[in-house]
């Protein structure tokens, strides 16, 4: 029986996270946030919104924000390819939000000991949105705090 609450503790301590290509990074986005990936449509302009809104989607009659994670985190400007998507995320006293990034790639797992927190204060906009390190692999995948990344909306 000590084996199997062993194997129930460590299952609690998994997260399962959706990697996204952002230009040549890989990032990690909590499945927990997402709600859809929609693949990229007409976006409306909204005047006097913040440069990081390109503007707003009709999700099945639904009016959703989108944010451009890549002008949110001062890289270069978004070229849509047929790769990019919009990952709409369902934030609790928020609603819902679209990012805009250049690809998803995979769903990993990872448990408390695949995770390093993120040590690294940095002048830099998208630094600051990280709250771990990721290792899946040899592959690192920095991973997104969507809560500071969406709260941040002032700067």
């Amino acid at each position: 029986m000590a084996d199997y609450s062993l194997e129930t503790t460590a299952e609690k301590e998994t997260k399962q996270y959706i990697v996204v290509q952002i230009g040549n990074e890989r990032y990690g986005i909590d499945i927990g946030y997402i709600d859809n990936i929609v693949r990229m449509q007409k976006i409306t302009r909204v005047p006097k919104a913040q440069v990081y809104f390109p503007g707003i989607i009709n999700l099945r009659g639904e009016v959703v924000p989108v944010m451009s994670v890549r002008t949110k985190m001062e890289l270069d400007p978004d070229v849509y390819t047929n790769a990019s998507r919009i990952i709409i995320l369902k934030i609790e006293e928020k609603g819902m939000l679209g990012i805009i990034v250049d690809a998803v790639c995979e769903v990993v797992t990872l448990s408390r000991e695949d995770v390093e927190p993120n040590n690294i204060s940095s002048a830099h906009a998208k630094d600051n949105f990280i709250n771990g390190i990721g290792k899946n692999g040899e592959q690192l995948i920095s991973l997104l705090d969507i809560n500071a990344f969406i709260e941040d909306d002032n700067k």
